[in-house]
């Protein structure tokens, strides 16, 4: 019974000695945008782009598979294209901040942003590239299919991206000013 009594009275002491690596260290709690323009992280600016054409891709797909009408997988065709080179250009910006800035690149959340934006990326060009073999072709089923996956993995990925803007305040500028 003297033992439980110690290893709970050790307990609290020991909880106080630990320490959180990331706020213990000032360096780390520093992660403003490094990719910048006036303060606005170029990041944030360029993942709307392919946020908006991947759903309009979906939306696209949805309308070819309702009236049948070719125009809908031409604007499909385009829309996938364009949402992945846009997200190539946002993937970069957002690859260059996370290796660059240290507050960024210590946290986990950022990593997993990261692996889901990549993933992401893979599904735009693959559904891109799947079209351009012949985009009437391609929307019913593997493109829409596709189109559903890339809205999801979007979500999900804008998630935890939110998350790490909202929660960690990462790309946010420290003074308030732009």
């Amino acid at each position: 019974m003297a033992s439980t009594i110690e290893k709970v009275s050790k307990t609290p002491d020991k909880e106080a000695r630990l320490v959180d690596p990331i706020s213990s260290n000032p360096v780390f709690n520093r992660a403003e945008s490094k990719v910048a323009v006036a303060g606005h992280p170029i990041h944030a600016m360029l993942v709307a782009f392919p946020i908006a054409l991947t759903m309009c891709t979906l939306g696209a797909d949805i309308f070819y598979w309702w009236t049948g009408d070719n125009f809908w997988a031409r604007a499909g065709l385009w829309g996938s294209g364009m949402a992945f080179l846009m997200g190539v250009l946002a993937g970069i910006s957002g690859t260059v901040e996370l290796l660059w800035v240290p507050g960024i690149r210590a946290r986990a959340a950022s990593w997993t942003h990261f692996i889901i934006a990549i993933t992401l990326l893979s599904i735009l060009g693959a559904n891109w590239g799947y079209r351009l073999t012949g985009y009437e072709a391609a929307v019913l089923p593997w493109g829409l299919l596709m189109s559903v996956f890339a809205a999801g993995f979007t979500g999900f990925a804008g998630w935890h991206g939110g998350k790490l803007v909202f929660e960690y305040q990462i790309g946010i500028s420290s003074t308030g000013k732009g």
